[in-house]
């Protein structure tokens, strides 16, 4: 087996959750079985069991605060469309979780000590819509407290389960959201918005109510410094505390279970790190990880921290600050990889960090522009198996961190406007020549790649900058942008209007500027598409539109249908689809410098 295959095939296990008042039951995500499910471990006994087993994977659940019960949502084939069902901690049958209640997209969930539940939902007809079902009624129906047409999701229940806490978009900015606190009831109790009904590009994010009897402060993330930043809030009393923790950077935050201090969770220039901030004195402790990138962290009730940490070298380990590792999946380890580096490139919006890894030797190499997507998301210093194989294959990689990616202040992830997708790609072709000129790529062979966000923008790159790229290779993409937005999920819709300032019937000359389809039939590189039939973030029909052009004139390509929705949590059918990346590029791309392609050769849809 090659080295590429078994980073995608070893066992891996992810961040263990734990019920907050039974804290020795814990719930995590492994691909331990070749697909991603649920497996609940009882740390007292050592006993760990699989959960659920579905043909397509499962992935979201929860437990309740006591710890005697598991939620998970329920789809069907990766639409993201379904209920929650709920079975025993020690297994048994899985039966709905709440009654009355038909299928959705999951938009939050919070579970009460004393058994409330408080749901959110969002659908094409109904928008957001938020349930409560009190304490002692599980078998009622759950009650509508609040409905809009735009964005919203659960935040958090208080720890007495009187207040709950959710995000909303009733403005209109789908990137920026407000905060309001509520009774069981739908009463209001208090409303904070930074972004002043709309006029003002400033968001909120719920971090997470006090874990403690008879406090109501709320721990939230606010922008007004011009990143992402925690403060303190009682809503109950209108209280705003500032915290003291001048780090660069985007900061996070959660509490300590004992409600005394914070556990900072702080990321700059694509690698993290972890603190401890005091409440009672503001002092901030370093706690101690490797040099990388920390996924997921949690603070357990005797102090230490267990985190999810990785490199672009050394593959992801559950690990605590007590020195062991936590969770060691039974199996071979993943091969490590290379590690990597930065270049920090002028752009015409300012300066644009990329990560770049690349084989033994010296260049120019083939190299893959790996994109990423999101958009509000960004690269980082964490261990990705695919990055990996294509180096083993003798291609450099360069990942971009264009203006609209997180980790880079408010200014760079607010940058997109408008002209969305033509944005990005001058940042990436920036790096593109500094790529070329330093002698790293070769630009005779560059490959233009990327899933979902990061997919739309090659598709968008191949018909924007037909000169500069050899092959494309566009996963779950965005391809006819106006077809895109009437066939995907609500919420979507919405993020949709806020960077382009309208839906296509009023925008109509920016969805056409933003949209790859406007450009097919300036693509000369060959082009492979793989797209998920289910998938409701970039649905399979407006691919089939921009394949369709393509088909037309005869333009090389291939297009690969996998029945999932966005993207697989099948290990085989990772490994399958890389596969066939690998092989078209390899038959697109000369191995050597000089030596002719099949660029001119057609490719038939399969």
């Amino acid at each position: 087996m090659p080295d590429w295959e078994k980073r995608f095939r070893a066992p891996r296990v992810g961040l263990p959750e734990w019920a907050q008042d039974a804290p020795d039951r814990s719930l995590f995500v492994s691909n331990a079985t070749g697909t991603f499910e649920l497996y609940a471990w009882d740390r007292a006994t050592g006993a760990q069991r699989q959960a659920t087993d579905r043909p397509h994977g499962t992935t979201d659940g929860v437990l309740t605060p006591d710890g005697e019960s598991l939620w998970w949502f329920s789809d069907t084939d990766g639409d993201e469309f379904g209920v929650w069902m709920r079975q025993p901690f020690g297994g048994g049958a899985d039966k709905p979780a709440l009654a009355g209640l038909a299928a959705s997209y999951p938009a939050g969930l919070a579970l009460g000590r004393d058994g409330t539940v408080v749901i959110g939902r969002s659908t094409d007809d109904d928008g957001s819509t938020i349930h409560v079902v009190r304490a002692g009624a599980a078998d009622a129906a759950p009650v509508e407290i609040y409905r809009h047409r735009e964005s919203a999701g659960v935040g958090d229940l208080s720890h007495d389960s009187a207040l709950i806490a959710f995000e909303h978009t009733e403005h209109g900015d789908a990137m920026h959201s407000a905060l309001r606190v509520v009774r069981l009831d739908g009463s209001l109790v208090a409303e904070m918005d930074d972004t002043k009904g709309g006029t003002e590009e400033l968001g909120l994010t719920i971090m997470g109510f006090a874990p403690v009897a008879g406090d109501a402060r709320l721990l939230i993330g606010h922008q007004r410094r011009g990143r992402w930043e925690p403060m303190i809030w009682n809503p109950e009393t209108g209280e705003e505390s500032a915290l003291a923790i001048e780090l660069p950077g985007d900061v996070g935050a959660q509490w300590y279970p004992d409600g005394t201090a914070l556990l900072i969770e702080h990321d700059f220039q694509a690698r993290s790190e972890l603190w401890r901030y005091e409440l009672a004195d503001a002092s901030l402790v370093k706690v101690d990880t490797p040099s990388g990138t920390v996924s997921g962290a949690t603070a357990r009730p005797d102090g230490s921290v267990e985190f999810l940490w990785s490199s672009a070298a050394h593959p992801p380990e559950v690990r605590s600050t007590t020195g062991r590792v936590v969770l060691d999946p039974p199996g071979f380890k993943a091969p490590p990889s290379v590690p990597v580096s930065d270049a920090w490139v002028e752009g015409p919006g300012g300066t644009v960090h990329a990560l770049v890894q690349k084989p033994a030797g010296e260049g120019p190499f083939p190299t893959v522009f790996d994109i990423h997507g999101g958009p509000t998301w960004h690269d980082s210093d964490g261990f990705t198996s695919a990055t990996a194989a294509w180096v083993d294959h003798g291609f450099a990689v360069v990942r971009v961190n264009y203006r609209g990616s997180t980790g880079y202040g408010r200014e760079w992830t607010d940058a997109l406007k408008h002209r969305i997708g033509l944005i990005e790609l001058e940042d990436i072709a920036a790096v593109r020549e500094w790529a070329v000129s330093s002698g790293l790529a070769d630009p005779e062979r560059l490959v233009l790649a990327g899933g979902s966000w990061g997919g739309y923008l090659t598709l968008l790159g191949l018909g924007v900058q037909p000169e500069a790229w050899a092959v494309g290779l566009a996963a779950v993409p965005v391809a006819d942008y106006v077809t895109a937005y009437h066939d995907e999920m609500e919420a979507l819709k919405a993020m949709d209007r806020t960077l382009l300032g309208g839906a296509p019937e009023e925008v109509p000359e920016r969805f056409a500027a933003s949209s790859p389809l406007t450009y097919v039939d300036a693509v000369r590189a060959p082009v492979y598409i793989s797209a998920g039939v289910n998938d409701p973030r970039c649905p399979i029909q407006q691919v089939e539109n921009y394949v369709d052009r393509l088909a037309a004139r005869g333009a090389p390509h291939e297009v690969y249908r996998y029945d999932a929705g966005h993207g697989s949590l099948v290990v085989e059918e990772r490994i399958k689809q890389l596969r066939l990346e690998l092989d078209f590029a390899q038959r697109h791309v000369p191995s050597q410098p000089g030596q002719p392609s099949q660029r001119a050769s057609h490719q038939p849809v399969q």
